[in-house]
């Protein structure tokens, strides 16, 4: 096999379903074509005792591409431990929706064996940078594929924002958070929030208010290159959260802030030559056909 990438990771996520059949297929095939095969120790059960199992921050070293089998979060971890490291991310689809993920099971070896012998369409994505900014440091910082969330912690009450883009003010809102989303994550959380679906190739980011205490407060997309700074308005009750793609922040204090910026470097994903992002929304959204 003639094939630039020689060492394969295999990310798997264990409670799938179908996912020792697929993984197994996956790693049939791979172990016929003479390639180096590293599993991630999350799916180590699933695999023979002879399987090179490694860590995440292993694999992000030796690995020349990673082979991930599950839904759209399993992927989304990977994308976050793998983008500064350049591991470029096939995904088969174990999950519901699969925006990410789309090859499907049955499919696997076939287009795995297509995409290794060349034959692929190369995606760029940049995910968001976000930071908890304190006393003018930053404490915390975080990677996110398709959003940033700021929400109250408390279901009874709203926080109190300001959003400024590049320095300028934007707008002050009262509502249960925001998420500033990338394209990727356009179809995700910032679409249940009334925000709109943007072309994955596209430099922007959405700023989608949840549940706005006044219903002028709308969606807007914004520059990809901007820089987003996040204050809060202290009151009695203030709780703030601050997550990127579910994973959590430190407590979040009345006087902090949040800076967010579109990530230095992209993470790739390869897809098959037929791949099309129109048709997976017309599948995925039940949008009607011609």
């Amino acid at each position: 096999m003639l094939s630039q990438f020689r060492t394969i990771a295999l990310i798997g996520k264990p409670d799938a379903p179908r996912i020792a059949d697929t993984l197994g297929a996956i790693h049939a095939y791979l172990l016929t074509s003479g390639l180096d095969i590293l599993v991630e120790r999350g799916c180590a059960t699933l695999f023979p005792h002879s399987a090179q199992i490694c860590t995440m921050p292993e694999l992000a070293q030796r690995a020349d591409i990673a082979v991930v089998v599950g839904g759209d979060g399993t992927l989304l971890g990977a994308a976050r431990s793998l983008y500064l490291h350049d591991v470029p991310l096939i995904g088969v689809n174990l999950g519901r929706l699969g925006f990410l993920v789309d090859i499907s099971p049955n499919d696997a070896v076939g287009k795995l064996h297509e995409i290794l012998t060349g034959s692929y369409r190369a995606e760029e994505r940049y995910p968001l940078v976000a930071q908890l900014i304190r006393d003018r440091e930053a404490i915390a910082q975080g990677a996110a594929v398709n959003e940033v969330v700021i929400h109250s912690g408390s279901a009874t009450s709203m926080i109190e924002i300001e959003t400024a883009i590049d320095g300028v003010f934007l707008n002050s809102q009262r509502s249960d958070g925001l998420i500033v989303s990338t394209p990727t994550g356009s179809t995700a959380y910032a679409l249940s929030a009334g925000g709109p679906i943007l072309y994955p190739a596209l430099n922007a980011m959405v700023l989608a208010p949840i549940n706005p205490h006044t219903l002028s407060n709308r969606p807007i997309v914004i520059s990809g290159d901007s820089l987003v700074e996040i204050a809060f308005r202290p009151n009695k009750q203030f709780r703030a959260q601050v997550s990127c793609d579910n994973v959590p922040f430190p407590e979040v204090a009345a006087d902090d802030s949040i800076a967010i910026r579109k990530a230095e470097r992209p993470f790739r994903i390869l897809h098959p030559m037929d791949y099309d992002f129109f048709e997976i929304l017309r599948l995925k959204l039940n949008w009607s056909n011609r």
